[in-house]
């Protein structure tokens, strides 16, 4: 897949320069706490964000018109939950299930959809991350702690600035009639990139 007139997102804009040097001399002088800033980062990243792209799996799962709809045209389903905005204008949703499991990576920078799954992680802009998830999906999977059987296709999905990818993990058994909004908490940040698998009933 191409990455021609890419949008590096792990390149500083003029605006986000001026923030980093902000923190650092509020830093300096005491005014803020570091550790503070990284809870709140943190909570985006892992909390609040990804509980949009929980929100999207969850009625897929629950309503066959919708998951439909996401298969098609992901990006005006996911805007009719009023899920927009920089890093998520173009989407395109991957569903695991029937012997595949998909994984999306960003091999030139860090691409990601924001306005679903909130901040980036650490480890997805990395270079292990985005150089192995490509050579050695089954490993890199493993390492998560994803063992999947040995006939089981993976697939991994490029991000571009162009398009991003939502992956729709499998609903696990056991939920038959339970509400959009329980579904949502066994949905993960890490399974809806691929790295990881929708929590069990048991464990949410």
């Amino acid at each position: 897949m191409s990455h021609d007139h890419h949008d590096h997102d792990n390149e500083l804009d003029p605006m986000a320069a001026r923030v980093r040097a902000l923190e650092t001399i509020l830093t300096q002088k005491g005014l803020i706490d570091p550790a503070a800033i990284d809870a709140i980062v943190e909570t985006y990243e892992t909390k609040v964000g990804p509980r949009n792209g929980a929100r999207v799996v969850a009625k897929a799962w629950s309503d066959p018109d919708f998951a439909d709809w996401l298969k098609r045209d992901a990006t005006a389903a996911i805007a009719s939950l009023g899920f927009t905005g920089r890093q998520g204008e173009h989407m395109q949703a991957v569903f695991n299930g029937d012997g595949a499991h998909n994984l999306v990576v960003c091999t030139l920078c860090s691409c990601y959809p924001w306005s679903v799954l909130g901040l980036p992680p650490v480890w997805y802009k990395s270079p292990p991350y985005r150089s192995r998830a490509v050579i050695d999906p089954r490993a890199v999977l493993e390492e998560f702690g994803v063992s999947l059987p040995s006939d089981t296709k993976i697939r991994a999905w490029d991000s571009t600035a162009e398009l991003r990818y939502l992956v729709v993990p499998e609903r696990p058994e056991g939920t038959q009639g339970w509400s959009e909004e329980k579904l949502a908490d066994l949905v993960t940040r890490d399974s809806m990139i691929g790295t990881g698998l929708a929590l069990q009933p048991e464990a949410a």
